[in-house]
């Protein structure tokens, strides 16, 4: 993958519909929160969350186009205790967008750029039935030739009152930005 650093933008283009990956715009906040409302298994936040997100956390984020329309979302940050972990918050990516790998060139867009610069490990957690975000993570730790640890985070009983499933902390790395795609000077 190629990524324009000046414009935090990768296009692909194939035998289907081109899809371009950008940084959010605050006018995305609300077809991000639809996306993630789609989407069965992601836990829904508040539209202002996402307007926030798209906001104030663009350079960690991004969205995905296709034929004009946000066909895929990552949100993350850089936790200010920990400045060389990235730790995604949500990724999806819409029906119609699906087959194409745009999960794992989400990470990696945001991953190339220059906040990331000094991420050698990416933290997410997953639920322990997520099959689609293990087989993620496991490939992204595979292309980063990284390790994958998971342990308890977030407890069903004692953090969500037996509400919600067990969150488990993945953390993969550490890696050495070599593994990381190639910024174009563009």
């Amino acid at each position: 993958m190629e990524l324009a650093a000046a414009s935090n933008t990768d296009v692909t283009a194939g035998p289907r519909a081109a899809v371009t990956i950008r940084s959010p715009k605050r006018e995305d906040g609300a077809a991000v929160w639809q996306l993630v409302a789609d989407t069965a298994s992601l836990d829904d936040n508040s539209m202002y969350c996402n307007l926030l997100q798209c906001s104030h956390f663009a350079s960690t984020c991004a969205v995905a186009e296709m034929d004009g329309e946000i066909v895929g979302w990552i949100s993350g940050y850089i936790p200010p205790e920990h400045p060389d972990t990235y730790f995604v918050w949500q990724v999806c990516v819409a029906e119609k967008a699906r087959g194409r790998g745009l999960a794992k060139r989400l990470i990696n867009a945001v991953l190339a750029r220059r906040v990331c610069a000094d991420v050698r490990r990416i933290q997410s957690t997953i639920t322990s039935d997520n099959k689609p975000s293990w087989a993620l993570f496991s490939s992204v730790a595979e292309t980063l030739e990284a390790d994958l640890a998971r342990q308890a985070h977030f407890k069903r009983d004692t953090h969500f009152a037996g509400k919600h499933d067990t969150e488990f902390l993945v953390t993969i790395g550490p890696f050495g930005r070599e593994a990381l795609p190639v910024r174009s000077a563009a």
